[in-house]
């Protein structure tokens, strides 16, 4: 079992984790042509998670030691899986590393964004304690463009990485919407995951609440089952296609319907009405899927005299994530038409020379082990950018 473990963790940084949330039934045991026969995939999840929690106790998680310690600094901006990974990759190199990020705890969307239910947040302060021991530095409460100045965080690093994620929901887009207590998804999920660790929180729950969440990706699910263990008197998913045409994981659909919630699918909402000030309905319309468009997914249309009413108490905004502006953190970085930033696909450099960007910055709202991968590679490339810099400044 411990060559087993080793064998997972040359290619993972984080397998306990990616154990426990990725969505395998569309990734590893997907992809099996087993699975596709009917028989069942080897269950690749369940076995990360059992290796690397036997490592963890029987200590076989061997701390960072770096063969020799080299002088030049990396800064990484976002201490999120992708930082993580990146930070863990380029301390065993031997390069200093400090990683910076807003929040007061590092983790990232590990930490605030996935609910307790799902990954235990001992789990990932486990993983951040490992970093810390092996001499990774953190800089929380820490805006980057606005506490420290970015040109400052290059005079003082030889190579930075931006990983900062995607943070800005997408809104609702209809009349009524800025109702008291229709809310958004990720601001929801972080005061519930506040309030697992301790903290105090003054916002609203779900409790005894007529719940309904728009939206059908993997924080629709968090945010469903999360309004469950509050309490609510009742939690409803409305998504506009179909079951098949979910983007989330299909394990999490089906944990989500055997506690409770009430799907309504191919339905979309057409306004809000409030009470008082406060949401009280959702005025929804049927939907009908398609052709396929450029995606490659159905179109969905409404379909005419079709319109139902949804109580609601609390209205919760799944609808996705976009970019922040970047150009707050630095204004000279080049940016996507979709406002990611625009870096190589295999060096992940940007513009700028000694900046790098990964994880969902880069690709856009995606899954965690998407930004771990990521996070790795773009440490191999400034790896050998820092290695350059070493032999220039020998050289002088």
């Amino acid at each position: 079992m411990e060559d087993a473990y080793r064998l997972s963790a040359r290619t993972n940084s984080m397998p306990e984790i990616c154990g426990r949330i990725c969505p395998q039934d569309r990734l590893c045991e997907g992809a099996c042509v087993i699975e596709q026969s009917g028989h069942g995939a080897v269950t690749i999840g369940a076995i990360e998670k059992t290796l690397t929690d036997n490592a963890w106790e029987n200590g076989w998680v061997e701390p960072i030691r770096p063969a020799s310690e080299r002088k030049l600094s990396v800064g990484i901006i976002g201490a999120g899986p992708a930082g993580l990974a990146a930070a863990e990759a380029l301390r065993q190199q031997g390069w200093q590393v400090v990683v910076y990020d807003r929040a007061d705890r590092a983790g990232g969307l590990l930490m605030y964004g996935i609910p307790n239910f799902k990954l235990d947040k001992k789990i990932v302060e486990r993983r951040i304690e490992h970093l810390i021991d092996g001499g990774v530095k953190f800089v929380l409460n820490t805006n980057i463009g606005t506490d420290i100045s970015f040109s400052s965080l290059q005079n003082k690093h030889a190579a930075i990485l931006v990983a900062t994620g995607v943070y800005k929901s997408r809104a609702l887009q209809v009349p009524g919407s800025g109702a008291g207590g229709v809310i958004e998804a990720l601001p929801y999920l972080i005061q519930s995951n506040r309030r697992g660790l301790g903290d105090q929180v003054n916002a609203e729950t779900a409790a005894n609440k007529h719940v309904v969440v728009i939206g059908g990706g993997d924080t629709a699910m968090d945010c469903v089952r999360t309004a469950v263990r509050q309490g609510a008197k009742s939690v409803t998913c409305l998504y506009r296609r179909d079951q098949a045409n979910m983007p989330g994981s299909a394990s999490e659909t089906k944990n989500a319907m055997d506690e409770g919630v009430a799907f309504k699918w191919l339905a979309a909402p057409l306004a809000l009405h409030d009470k008082d000030g406060h949401v009280s309905l959702v005025r929804a319309v049927r939907m009908r899927l398609g052709l396929p468009g450029r995606s490659g997914r159905q179109a969905v249309s409404p379909i005419k005299n079709s319109e139902f009413d949804l109580g609601a108490d609390m209205v919760i905004q799944a609808l996705g994530f976009t970019p922040e502006d970047m150009s707050l953190v630095c204004a000279n970085l080049k940016l996507t038409p979709h406002g990611t930033i625009k870096a190589h696909p295999a060096r992940f450099e940007t513009n700028i020379p000694g900046v790098y960007a990964a994880g969902d910055i880069v690709r856009g709202a995606s899954l965690v082990v998407w930004a771990i991968r990521e996070g790795r590679d773009a440490a191999n490339a400034m790896h050998e950018y820092l290695q350059k810099q070493t032999a220039q400044m020998a050289a002088e």
